[in-house]
């Protein structure tokens, strides 16, 4: 019989612990070799020990049955403990290699995959291909043993009427196999709602204020309810095809004892057989049953783990970001040259960005204006390679980007942008993101040039305040400000500031505006900004109108020339005197 592939590959991921395997298989061994030692008792018992003078020692009959009962125990917990170990440390590797793949998938990967599914996928689906294993294994191999030693068993008591017992194996066989498509199909069906409903309740906690603003409460309440509804149905469903093989073989099973004591009735009529070898005969093929009901059981965590699999091993084989490249050897000067740049998004006809040739010169600061959806943050994005370029070349110092490792060429980069994302750590942690062995006197110039000093001396722990989730601790503008002050630390050659300033007062817009004129001093800089008085002093603005260049020169020449950007600033500052 040939494995499933997801099956099998789940199962080679076990090779790192062959040995713990092997103690649990032993256990499972030793268990089903206790199997058939209690109705071998009762045989023995029932036809010497009730006799007129016993022809044993009647001391050896307890410890004949604790004996057995011991070794169960021993084996038993041996195979749990050993199966627990492994499990637990194979379902850490699964979370850790998603993980790691997560970490290093490109951009474009959310476009088609939620959060909400990924999440699922670490910890609800992981889990299903544990419980898979974990049940797969300890039930066909051992309840397949305890199986073949009751059957051997049963077979040199009475082959006859073992005959008879073994109608229930292939019956079995059938019934599992016609109900185990259905499963496997439900069980698809259920972890994609699972996913869905992940994804609501992660949407939910993120977006609670725009829920309670926009009474967005029943909204939310009946996306969840109907996911939920869902997920119950085929919960139901799953739960009702796999509760009917129970009875089904129960049944089967019934008929066969039915048969057997009719059978071995006629046969005690005969003398072919003793009181003691039907007790014993009833006693193990009643002991049959319970493996083989396991075996009919098994059906539903395989396909669960089955379905499961296909998502986790899909996450784990997702297409990473490229690792060729070679590896900067000092820093970077910072020019950066676009080269007939085109662009366009995966499944996308219209392009983002045409034919853009631009050259950055080391220190310069760019700024890129225009209407939304212009192609501004897609054009930035390029510059640290978060996508590759359809058409043309960027180079850094001459050299193209697709030619240097991912790596070295954002460590030459830092961004601020207009979604800050903070981590739910400590402020220093945050400013020093990245660095393995941060410097404390770095940190703390960082945040003082990003004007958070005297934030951090009103925080009850200072630098090592925690933050909350995403920075729920700090204001808008201090969060803005951190995430610069990130930047300011990093102190790279190229910074990229996507709307930097946008959470910021009017009076933290200066303070802060004021130090990243100094930072930007003899560093590359590409800013974009929809409030242009912001980016009046740049070397060069560039107008970008559906993913072209439409203008290029300093604010003076671009307001003297009166085209776009002039409309577009006199729109903006009408706007604000009004």
């Amino acid at each position: 019989m040939t494995l499933p592939p997801n099956l099998k590959r789940a199962i080679l991921m076990l090779r790192p612990y062959r040995q713990r395997l092997g103690l649990a298989f032993l256990g499972m061994i030793l268990t089903a070799a206790t199997e058939p030692m209690f109705p071998a008792v009762m045989r023995l018992l029932l036809d010497r020990g009730f006799a007129a003078k016993p022809s044993f020692q009647l001391w050896t009959v307890p410890v004949a049955v604790v004996g057995i009962f011991v070794l169960r125990g021993i084996s038993t917990f041996m195979t749990g403990y050993m199966m627990t170990w492994i499990s637990t440390r194979l379902l850490n590797t699964l979370r850790e290699q998603m993980f790691s793949r997560i970490l290093h998938v490109p951009i474009g990967f959310y476009a088609t995959t939620s959060v909400g599914r990924v999440i699922n996928s670490m910890m609800f689906e992981a889990q299903q291909i544990i419980d898979m294993i974990r049940n797969v294994l300890t039930s066909l191999i051992r309840d397949s043993l305890t199986v073949v030693v009751l059957l051997g068993f049963l077979l040199w008591l009475n082959w006859r009427l073992t005959i008879v017992a073994l109608v229930l194996i292939p019956l079995t066989a059938v019934v599992i196999r016609l109900t185990g498509k259905r499963v496997r199909k439900l069980t698809q069906h259920y972890l994609e709602i699972n996913a869905e409903l992940t994804q609501v309740i992660e949407e939910t906690t993120r977006a609670q204020q725009v829920i309670k603003i926009f009474n967005g409460h029943q909204y939310e309440k009946t996306r969840f309810e109907e996911r939920s509804a869902k997920l119950r149905r085929y919960s139901m469903r799953m739960a009702t095809t796999l509760a009917a093989t129970v009875p089904v073989t129960q049944i089967m099973a019934a008929c066969a004892v039915a048969i057997v004591i009719v059978v071995a009735l006629i046969q005690s009529g005969r003398g072919e057989a003793t009181v003691g070898d039907f007790v014993s005969f009833i006693t193990a093929m009643l002991m049959l049953l319970a493996p083989l009901k396991h075996l009919a059981e098994v059906n539903g965590p395989l396909q669960r783990g089955l379905a499961a699999a296909e998502a986790v091993f899909g996450l784990i084989d997702a297409v990473p970001e490229r690792t060729t490249g070679k590896t900067l050897q000092q820093r970077a000067s910072g020019r950066l040259d676009f080269i007939g740049v085109d662009f366009s998004y995966p499944g996308q006809t219209q392009p983002a960005l045409s034919n853009i040739s631009l050259t950055v010169m080391p220190g310069e600061t760019i700024a890129f204006v225009g209407m939304s959806g212009g192609g501004k943050s897609t054009l930035v994005n390029l510059v640290p390679n978060f996508y590759s370029v359809t058409g043309g070349d960027i180079r850094l110092d001459g050299v193209s980007i697709e030619q240097i490792a991912l790596e070295s060429l954002r460590t030459q980069m830092a961004m601020v942008s207009q979604h800050v994302v903070l981590f739910d750590d400590t402020v220093a942690a945050n400013i020093a993101y990245g660095d393995a062995a941060p410097d404390r006197a770095r940190v703390a110039a960082a945040a003082k040039a990003a004007h958070l000093a005297d934030v951090i001396a009103n925080l009850p722990q200072g630098l090592d305040t925690p933050v909350g989730d995403n920075g729920t601790r700090l204001s808008g503008g201090q969060r803005q400000r951190l995430a610069i002050a990130r930047a300011i630390y990093k102190d790279a050659p190229i910074l990229i500031l996507d709307e930097a300033t946008s959470a910021l007062d009017t009076e933290s817009e200066r303070a802060v505006q004021a130090a990243l004129d100094q930072l930007m001093q003899g560093r590359t800089t590409l800013v974009i900004a929809h409030r242009l008085s912001t980016i009046e002093r740049a070397n060069r603005i560039v107008v970008l109108v559906a993913g072209h260049i439409v203008e290029i020169g300093s604010h003076a020449e671009l307001l003297a020339k009166n085209g776009v950007y002039a409309n577009l600033y006199h729109l903006q500052f009408a706007k604000e005197i009004a």
